[in-house]
């Protein structure tokens, strides 16, 4: 006969124990990068004065198509991944480089050759608001990691330079015809450097998020908050 000390001690009770919460789709950040990365890349060399032997309206159809539309997926799936950061971001420049693609295919027409530089004017304005948006975005790009932050450090730099460019141009200076000199064609040289460091980034993301590890370097934040 059992004693009680020799009875099975009964189990505690299980509690619930909320499980990890786990991304239902894969990280869109590489996605957004790339078509960021692409599309500036190729207005940035037209600004620059790499592509004199181009129509130099390649970039138009990828702006709408890739670092637009891809973009602003990238920007809503950020959503679905609860990333605020990326979200952001992304849905920001993705309609960005839409509204940049729509705007200098419909505008320009309707004003006169004699008022061309008026264009540059709306540029300036157009860019300068972004890089108000991007100021904040690059303070907030110190919370995430070093390659992040230089994307939107660069980026900073080139929207500066464009916009005091586009304000202060006494010719007009619009894509196709890009008269090379001054401030925006600094911002083009800048630009393509934007462009890769955004490449970079997103090669990390895709190796890393294949391998499970980091092999490709992007850095820490740079301090917390």
């Amino acid at each position: 006969m059992s004693t009680t000390d020799d009875a099975p001690v009964p189990a505690a009770p299980e509690r619930d124990v909320p499980a990890a919460w786990v991304s239902p789709v894969a990280d869109p950040a590489p996605l957004g990068l790339a078509a960021f990365a692409l599309t500036t890349f190729l207005l940035s060399a037209i600004n620059a004065g790499w592509a004199k032997s181009s129509t130099g309206s390649d970039w138009w159809s990828y702006a709408i198509a890739y670092g637009g539309l891809c973009q602003l997926l990238a920007g809503m799936w950020e959503f679905r991944n609860r990333n605020v950061f990326g979200a952001t971001a992304f849905s920001t420049y993705g309609g960005f480089w839409i509204g940049l693609g729509l705007w200098l295919h419909f505008i320009p027409a309707t004003v006169k050759l004699t008022a061309l530089v008026s264009l540059n004017r709306d540029l300036g304005w157009i860019l300068l608001a972004f890089a108000i948006f991007n100021t904040y975005m690059l303070i907030i790009s110190t919370q995430v990691n070093m390659a992040v932050f230089l994307v939107f450090l660069t980026l900073e730099i080139t929207e500066i330079f464009l916009f005091i460019g586009n304000l202060t141009t006494k010719v007009p200076v619009l894509p196709p015809d890009v008269n090379i000199g001054g401030a925006v064609q600094i911002g083009g040289y800048i630009g393509i450097v934007t462009a890769l460091v955004a490449w970079y980034t997103s090669a990390a993301g895709v190796m890393n998020g294949l391998k499970g590890r980091q092999v490709f370097p992007v850095g820490k934040p740079l301090f917390n908050l």
